[in-house]
């Protein structure tokens, strides 16, 4: 591999390393935060549907942003959006804030998230792209996971002890410190390489165009378009069933003091991240396919979020877990190296924005529906819910598959 290009991946993971671990700070108590400022389960599910809401309206905005003021440009307005968001959210639980605040907090959370959805992708593959790299990019994506993982599982496990020996607020204070040093890493370090931004036409005229020729480089290409229709019930039931697990494992767990279990719980799916990310190589021996590969996680996730919405344990609750993160860990770098081999250079962060817009649509309908599923019934009825509406995806990865797009087939070096 040339040395320009280990330099972009080198790049690549510490951005990773800082973003993640900063974001997971608050990821194992974010559900209890928003109980302890007053909000029952129904609205703190609304207000995270807020937060999906909030990346849906700004994902492709920002993703033309990407394309057309530069990667490391959206970047850094990320870093910036999610730090000062961060301290609204410590402002408003000090204050005892009304749940519309918490509305607009939580949609302004999801606007810097945006802004890092599709450009840190974008950015790598063209960077990697132009610097002569020729390997696979299921084993960046997976370096780029299991360095998540390992900075989630830092981040989630202290947050959750920090903010039982403390108080649910201190995590926050963490996070924004982090995002600072973020901002200032991704500053130095990034560049635009492999990419041009347009400025020449003028800015509304050239978002247009990106947008009409993201739209046929996504939405119309068939085999991008299915995954992105299956989005919606995989990423979407997979938000709430992240952020229903703080509560849940409490529950199961038989304290729910116990903030530093509920960090367990992110914990659980940042370790899982990381032997996703290991897995991966064995993944591509085992299947022919990326989408068969795909499919086949898709099932035992879902069966995975079967059991834990029938058990009454605490531990078999965590197993099942371990095993539905495994999976979708596992899938994580074969969809994003199946969709990068299907979309042009230009357009790339607005079409991998548009992706993820799906995803959050798809939380914005589910999140306060399973929400109110747990208050109503429970919260095991509502991982049951889950699970059937995330078997709606499986035909759109059957869909994909008969298309036999050319990124499909795994090449084994």
């Amino acid at each position: 591999m040339p040395d320009a290009a280990r330099s972009v991946q080198r790049t690549y993971l510490l951005i990773t390393l800082l973003s993640t671990l900063s974001a997971s700070f608050i990821w194992g108590i974010n559900t209890l935060f928003l109980l302890d400022a007053g909000l029952n389960n129904t609205q703190a599910f609304a207000a995270n549907a807020f937060f999906t809401a909030g990346m849906v309206i700004f994902e492709v905005p920002t993703g033309v942003v990407a394309d057309t003021w530069g990667r490391r440009a959206s970047y850094l307005l990320g870093a910036l959006t999610l730090l000062i968001s961060t301290l609204l959210y410590l402002f408003m639980w000090e204050t005892g804030a009304p749940f519309w605040a918490w509305a607009a907090g939580s949609a302004f959370i999801g606007l810097g998230f945006t802004f890092f959805s599709g450009a840190v992708e974008a950015w790598l593959v063209d960077a990697l792209n132009a610097n002569g790299f020729t390997d696979n990019l299921e084993s960046v994506f997976a370096r780029g996971q299991t360095v998540a993982g390992a900075a989630m599982l830092t981040g989630s496990v202290a947050g959750g002890f920090i903010a039982q020996h403390w108080n649910l607020g201190v995590p926050y204070v963490l996070r924004a410190v982090m995002l600072g040093f973020t901002f200032l890493a991704a500053l130095v370090l990034m560049k635009d390489v492999g990419f041009e931004p347009k400025h020449g036409a003028g800015p509304i005229k050239e978002m247009k165009h990106i947008v009409r020729a993201s739209i046929d480089g996504g939405w119309r290409n068939r085999p991008v378009r299915w995954l992105m229709l299956a989005a919606p019930f995989t990423a979407g039931v997979g938000i709430f069933a992240f952020y229903a697990m703080q509560p849940y494992l409490l529950e199961l767990y038989g304290d729910e003091t116990a903030f530093g279990v509920a960090g367990l719980a992110a914990a659980i799916v940042a370790a899982a991240q990381i032997g996703g990310g290991l897995l991966v190589p064995a993944v591509r021996r085992r299947f022919a396919r990326r989408t068969h590969a795909l499919l086949f996680f898709g099932i035992v996730s879902t069966l995975a979020m079967v059991v834990v919405g029938v058990t009454d344990s605490f531990y078999v609750a965590v197993a099942a877990i371990v095993v539905w993160a495994l999976a979708f860990a596992a899938a994580g770098p074969m969809r994003q190296a199946y969709i990068n081999g299907l979309i042009p250079s230009e357009q790339r962060a607005t079409v991998l924005s548009f992706d993820s817009l799906m995803g959050s649509a798809g939380g914005v309908a589910t999140q306060p529906a399973l929400g109110r599923a747990a208050d109503i019934w429970s919260y095991s009825t509502s991982y049951l819910i889950g699970a059937a509406i995330q078997v709606a995806a499986l035909p759109f990865f059957l869909a994909s598959r008969a298309e036999n797009a050319e990124s499909d087939p795994i090449t084994l070096d």
